[in-house]
């Protein structure tokens, strides 16, 4: 019997030892391994799987296609729990502007640059792009229910985000949460087995591991 591990994609990019001592933590006592791999067997064997990622989008796809775990990825995102975090989450939309490029094309959407030059805020100062530091997400969007992850997390809960771009889904049940930063964006996205968000839960206190402990019991 294959053994119930969590696969943190090690891919060359991604901020992986925050996120896998995130996720070693809350799960502590779960049953579940978590294995930091470069391995698609692994990846394919895997329980759940966390797609990480930083830094320049186009590169990052370049790297998963030559890593070869790029087949695994698209395999556990038609089979299994998968949950990306910031530039993770970017490829799996259509497109980006950074490059640009392509992603992986698992959400209809495109990725696009934060436009706010010349643009001030509610205290006078120039908005900064990347956006760096703490913003509120907001997941009751007058929908009735909100995303399963989002149990025992706080309407307007801070998370930590570190980004020049953004998502931009084409459908807009796809947003599952949104921040403020110049106007609404798409903080959180998913569809079906797929959940993914821009900020980073593992440099988010109390509130990420909230997340990723609720990603570790999801059953979509």
């Amino acid at each position: 019997m294959k053994s119930k591990t969590v696969a943190v994609v090690d891919y060359g990019s991604g901020n992986l030892r925050s996120v896998s001592q995130a996720v070693v933590h809350v799960a502590a006592g779960s049953g579940l391994d978590v294995l930091v791999t470069s391995d698609p067997q692994a990846v394919f064997d895997a329980e759940r799987v966390v797609l990480p990622g930083q830094g320049h989008m186009a590169d990052c796809m370049k790297q998963l296609a030559a890593s070869g775990l790029k087949e695994a990825v698209l395999h556990a995102a038609a089979n299994k729990p998968l949950f990306g975090v910031c530039v993770g989450m970017q490829m799996l939309l259509d497109r980006s502007e950074e490059g640009p490029t392509d992603g992986l094309g698992l959400i209809p959407g495109e990725v696009v640059r934060f436009r706010l030059e010349d643009r001030l805020q509610a205290d006078g100062s120039r908005y900064k792009v990347p956006q760096m530091g703490w913003n509120q997400v907001f997941h009751d969007l007058g929908r009735g229910v909100a995303h399963p992850l989002w149990t025992g997390i706080d309407e307007g809960a801070y998370f930590y985000f570190v980004h020049s771009f953004y998502a931009r889904p084409s459908h807009a049940q796809h947003c599952v949460g949104e921040a403020d930063y110049g106007g609404r964006f798409a903080a959180a996205i998913a569809s079906d087995n797929i959940f993914a968000t821009q900020f980073h839960p593992e440099k988010s206190a109390d509130q990420g591991l909230a997340l990723y402990r609720n990603f570790l019991s999801w059953k979509p």
